[in-house]
């Protein structure tokens, strides 16, 4: 259906991200960070009543009752809306428009988003099957860069991808999506993504990936990991890679897991973390470590780390010997750039 005034916005090529911030507040991201734009949306009960009808199109309720919402309408663009009193500055809407054509990991290495040299890595990576963790901020492109790996595996395998919200789109042939279902006006009917976790389980992955552990799901990914499904991948929201084993160990306190349960099974059933950053309007990859534990608990120990330079290979760190292994490659292998010109 129709964003209302917002549409024009949507529909630009390159548009990422159209926010509205109350009435006469209108942002939008066309991949070089939010500016403000020159649009009327009404007043503050036009804009309510848009982010109303929006919510009503995904089958889901906004109201004084239920102030929040977060839905995926029906052309795949994502919709989060908050109403006042809750949003002190009138009704609040975030749409994220999901990639319509997928990017290959050639052509994020083209763009800048890859150190000189890293390419051929994260291809190694998913070739031989490592078990990988993207992490980054909101918006760092984690989601761009699992569907640029995910197209990477090769064809004949069997890819069941579980999601919150549908948003990955990997180019592959042979792609099963789950989809979690939040509960209806009377809170019955939901599905969260660790029954589907489960259920994936059954559906012969050749790789199990969730779109983003957020919650009590990381504790069956975890034991999914090391249970004979090695490839797996999934995004986390982290600060840096160092601190994804405390963001894990917080979501698998959700399901009851202690800190040295979940240190050993990601440490077992985890092998590879890329991790992201945005900085300005680039979306780069600044770090691939190897997760390690031990009776001191988990660690994401650093392999490569990028320079500050986008043209720079970035420098190994004490992580390198033991990547290059996994990745049976020479300890020594130069960082070359595959890109042209370089």
């Amino acid at each position: 259906m129709s964003a209302g005034p917002l549409q024009e916005l949507l529909d630009l090529p390159g548009t990422t991200d159209v926010l509205v911030n109350g009435p006469g507040q209108v942002w939008v991201d066309r991949g070089d960070g939010l500016v403000r734009v020159d649009l009327d949306v009404g007043a503050e009960p036009q804009v309510r009543a848009l982010a109303v009808r929006l919510a009503a199109s995904a089958g889901r309720r906004l109201d004084d009752a239920s102030p929040c919402v977060d839905a995926v309408l029906g052309d795949g663009v994502r919709l989060h809306a908050v109403l006042p009193p809750v949003s002190a500055s009138g009704t609040l809407i975030s749409l994220r428009v999901p990639r319509r054509i997928p990017l290959a990991l050639a052509d994020l290495d083209a763009a800048g988003s890859l150190p000189p040299g890293w390419a051929p890595v994260l291809r190694a990576v998913v070739h031989r099957r490592c078990s990988l963790l993207v992490s980054g901020g909101t918006g760092s492109g984690k989601t761009t860069l699992l569907a640029a790996l995910l197209g990477l595996v090769d064809p004949r395998e069997r890819l069941v991808l579980v999601e919150d919200a549908g948003e990955l789109s990997p180019a592959h042939p042979h792609v099963v999506r789950l989809q979690a279902r939040h509960g209806n006006v009377e809170g019955a009917g939901a599905v969260e993504q660790r029954e589907l976790v489960r259920q994936a389980l059954r559906m012969r992955p050749d790789r199990l990936v969730v779109g983003e552990v957020r919650g009590a799901e990381v504790a069956d990914l975890l034991m999914a990991l090391n249970s004979g499904h090695e490839g797996g991948c999934c995004t986390v929201h982290a600060n840096s890679a160092a601190a994804v084993p405390a963001r894990l160990t917080a979501l698998a306190a959700l399901a009851g897991m202690g800190p040295d349960v979940l240190a050993a099974q990601a440490a077992a059933g985890l092998q590879v973390v890329v991790h992201l950053r945005r900085e300005g309007g680039v979306r780069r990859v600044v770090e691939i470590g190897v997760v390690a534990g031990d009776a001191k608990g988990l660690a994401v120990v650093p392999a490569l780390v990028a320079g500050s330079a986008p043209d720079h290979p970035g420098t190994r760190e004490e992580g390198w010997p033991r990547l290059a292994e996994l990745l049976q490659l020479a300890t020594t292998t130069p960082l070359r750039s595959t890109r042209r010109g370089a």
